[in-house]
């Protein structure tokens, strides 16, 4: 099944093009033309969104259930099609998008799931005291409900699960709240025929047209316009640094300040362990290599850092890691943008004061190969710059001199999406000092494994202390996320026919 893209928006169930248009830049294939989003586009989406919360905001449960899993079934009728144009516009291999659309399905079933058992409303009620001296008290119920209407930016390397149906549009409709999605333009194709899915999942289940809109490209003043717009209540996004917190800025300066759940990136280092790197330097340098390079390391939580205690121990892994490194061939990177930015941050860690390089080759156009540095445990502490994220298969090995500086270059990261430990039982008194920072600096600490792969579920935190996320009290993948869209309601004395059907007795 071949998919040839209309190039046009979906707002409010209309599919509309025209305007100023703006062309794909595939990897492979061929270019397709789109049209380029507007302010005016943005508002008809947004009212269309304020106009279906009135009706979606009040679903039942049931009904939003079977809505997402009839968008995963959409998806799931259009697989061929979304992996060869998911394809052509990422250079992503066709493996890895047929696991990512899996996720996504996966995403939508298991948020279906999550709003039926009704634990997420978080109910209580404190039931009318009339005779408690001195005061009587009224009867309280309290729930969780929807905030109105979501606005969602589609992230460059997840095109699936981090994008038009992705994790955050996901929790966005099970909490009851209507989307409008900024789609991202390294892969418009890939939004469209996704946002096809939702559209005849929106007929299949007679919901308000108005609950998904996808408004594609434009320039810096469309997304903009997005988050200022007055009926968008709160905002998911997934990106760089730069643009997260530009967007985050304009939420906060609105008239009416909204949450901005930005996941921003992260260097996600490793320590690894004295007795740990002395039993097994050689297989952790190896599935260092495999995780540094998975995607062409364009993972947010790709493990750039290796920090080791100096020593023979130290000089074999890093001699190990740059062994396992070398043979790795060229990959494509998703855009042009982005190889460009990985050549920059390279020279960036290549040009600094105590960097030596252990691994170079080539890196040109829109292809990536590993590069590996290692500096020591001080220079790294007088470098703010080192722990910078570089988007990529790039690795910096830091050595300390001891235990204590070890842990003095874990108190001075800035926050993370992960932190892992490498440890065997021998090196439990270390991992009980590092413990404490780490789980201060990170939104989830590992033992032994790499943070490549991000399990969801209901225990999962994506997330972590600024610059990893613009909020550490959230997480943008697993069941917790759609905490997020809600806000809790208390109901005093109110009967129950005008209580949320979750709420009646």
């Amino acid at each position: 099944m071949t998919f040839t893209p209309s190039g046009k928006h979906l707002i409010g169930g209309e599919w509309i093009g025209g305007g100023a248009v703006f062309h794909s830049e595939p990897a492979h294939g061929e270019a397709h033309a789109f049209s380029a989003g507007t302010v005016e586009l943005v508002d008809r989406a947004c009212e269309a969104a304020e106009e279906a919360f009135w009706s979606y905001s009040y679903s039942t449960r049931e009904a939003r259930a079977a809505f997402l899993n009839a968008i995963a079934d959409e998806i799931e009728a259009r697989a061929e099609a979304i992996t060869e144009i998911g394809s052509q516009e990422t250079g992503l291999p066709e493996a890895r998008l047929q696991g990512e659309r899996g996720r996504t399905t996966g995403q939508l079933r298991l948020f279906a799931a999550h709003i039926l058992k009704g634990d997420y409303l978080d109910r209580r009620h404190d039931p009318a005291l009339p005779d408690r001296q001195p005061l009587p008290r009224p009867d309280l119920k309290l729930v969780q409900r929807p905030i109105g209407p979501v606005a969602v930016f589609g992230a460059s390397n997840f095109p699936l699960a981090f994008s038009t149906a992705g994790g955050d549009t996901a929790a966005a409709l099970a909490a009851g709240c209507p989307v409008v999605v900024k789609g991202h333009s390294a892969h418009p194709g890939t939004g469209e025929i996704v946002a096809e899915a939702i559209h005849a999942a929106i007929g299949t289940c007679g919901v308000h047209p108005g609950t998904f809109s996808l408004i594609q490209g434009g320039k810096r003043e469309v997304g903009q316009a997005l988050v200022q717009h007055p009926r968008i209540k709160a905002v998911g996004f997934t990106g760089s640094l730069a643009g997260g917190r530009a967007l985050f800025d304009l939420c906060a300066a609105r008239p009416e300040p909204i949450p901005f759940f930005g996941e921003l990136g992260s260097v996600n280092p490793m320590f690894l362990l004295p007795e740990a790197l002395r039993a097994r330097g050689g297989q952790i340098a190896k599935g260092w290599a495999g995780s540094l390079t998975m995607g062409a390391g364009q993972f947010c939580t790709n493990p750039g850092i290796a920090v080791v205690i100096e020593g023979p121990e130290a000089e074999a892994f890093s001699a190990s890691a740059a062994s396992e490194l070398k043979p790795t061939p060229s990959q494509t990177m998703l855009t042009l943008g982005i190889a460009s930015a990985y050549r920059a941050g390279r020279d960036r860690i290549a040009g600094s004061t105590g960097v030596r390089e252990l691994l170079t080759s080539t890196c040109d156009l829109r292809n990536a190969t590993p590069y590996l540095f290692v500096t020591t445990g001080k220079d790294w502490l007088a470098n703010h710059a080192l722990g910078e994220e570089v988007f990529g298969p790039l690795g910096l090995i830091v050595t300390v001199a001891d235990a204590d500086e070890m842990v003095t270059v874990a108190k001075s990261l800035q926050g993370q999406l992960t932190c892992t430990l490498h440890m065997d039982a021998d090196d439990t008194e270390l991992g009980r000092k590092l413990m404490p920072v780490l789980e201060r600096k990170a939104g989830r600490v590992l033992a032994n494994g790499f943070p490549t792969g991000v399990e969801v579920a209901d225990a999962m935190v994506h997330g972590g202390p600024y610059p990893a996320s613009t909020n550490f009290g959230a997480t943008s993948v697993g069941t917790l996320s759609i905490r997020r869209f809600l806000r809790p309601v208390s109901y005093q004395n109110i009967p129950d026919v005008l209580l949320p059907e979750d709420l009646q007795d």
